[in-house]
């Protein structure tokens, strides 16, 4: 199993900007797709975004405009950029990758999770 780690989260005031980090220990992200999920307090784990294995990058309604996923190759991590960050952004964000078959995009479909970054946003 490939070992994803979350890095970039952090308190941040409404309004304001993050961007998370997910390395690899393998070219993991080279191939199938990957995505980002956020889980917040007493809610089901949701969608952000995610990037297919052919590139294709959808998000969530709630996040269109405000965030960006994109892959660093140089770097083998997976980034999502936020910003003009809400108060229901406050979750734990997790990296996944490794989706099977290649080009499935569902929670169940990806082998590899990372532990979670926590983002806090206050008003």
């Amino acid at each position: 199993q490939v070992r994803l780690v979350e890095s970039g989260g952090g308190s941040v005031q409404a309004g304001g900007s993050l961007k998370l980090s997910c390395a690899a220990d393998t070219l993991i992200f080279s191939t199938c797709g990957k995505a980002w999920y956020r889980q917040a307090p007493g809610k089901a784990r949701e969608l952000v975004s995610a990037m297919s294995h052919n590139g294709t990058i959808t998000y969530a309604d709630s996040v269109k405009g405000r965030f960006t996923i994109s892959l660093d190759n140089s770097q083998n991590t997976l980034n999502l950029q936020m910003g003009s960050l809400k108060t229901d952004g406050t979750a734990t964000y997790y990296c996944a990758a490794d989706s099977r078959p290649c080009w499935g995009l569902g929670a169940s479909n990806y082998k590899s999770w990372g532990q979670g970054t926590q983002v806090t946003v206050s008003s």
